[in-house]
């Protein structure tokens, strides 16, 4: 049992050092080759994982292999464009000039559903408001509606909006944030003297934000401190 404990923790150690090794983008926009190399890896460990018999080693060396050949793929991809193209294919323009392009539309396999559904989820609810749409390498849809269907915004209106900066959390839960405090240009005199204005200590803080311009809000623990 305590020898299944270790290498279970070692392993969960070793895959999450190895996707952070990845990078950031291993998490949320997977590109082919990096779905690839997360599967196996999750197959990888689970072998010596499940199976205390296995030498340890049958499990790491051949994840370590898969990392660095992410990594030596992932630099040829920024050296050379070629290879980039090989590995994460191009994206695939859909709609052009609002015309549905039905032959791109084969040889991706993607039906009039499929479409309708990812433009829905990007608050577009007919494919006549649609200029562009792209499939990119990773298989998210990027749409660009045609002006007349745009929101108008603060630019075109003429109306002069002030620059705020970053809006980051200071306090998550009574606890002070240094980092999010140097984003934001302040300081916990800072904090300190925003909570004394308001009569508040830190444990009474449930979340608090703040910007470069000094504006905050707060929001208060239920139940007090």
């Amino acid at each position: 049992m305590t020898i299944s404990f270790v290498r279970t923790l070692l392993l969960y150690i070793v895959v999450v050092a190895a996707v952070r090794l990845m990078g950031k983008r291993q998490i949320s926009e997977l590109q082919t080759s990096e779905l690839v190399v997360t599967l196996l890896i999750s197959n990888l460990a689970s072998v010596p994982m499940e199976d205390t018999a296995k030498p340890l080693l049958s499990g790491l060396i051949p994840i370590a292999v898969l990392v660095i050949s992410e990594i030596t793929a992932s630099g040829a991809m920024l050296k050379i464009p070629a290879f980039r193209r090989v590995i994460c294919g191009r994206p695939v323009v859909v709609i052009s000039h609002g015309k549905l392009q039905q032959t791109e539309m084969k040889s991706l396999r993607m039906t009039t559903d499929d479409l309708c559904e990812q433009l829905r989820q990007k608050d577009v609810f007919s494919v006549e408001d649609v200029d562009f749409a792209i499939v990119e390498t990773n298989g998210k849809l990027s749409v660009i509606k045609k002006p007349d269907k745009e929101q108008p915004t603060a630019g075109p209106l003429g109306v002069a909006q002030p620059q705020k900066g970053l809006e980051v959390v200071v306090i998550s839960d009574g606890v002070v944030s240094d980092f999010a405090l140097s984003l934001c240009c302040q300081d916990r005199k800072w904090v300190s003297d925003v909570l004394d204005s308001k009569g508040l200590i830190l444990p009474e803080v449930f979340l608090m934000t703040a910007d470069e311009k000094g504006d905050y809000f707060i929001v208060r623990k239920e139940g007090g401190a």
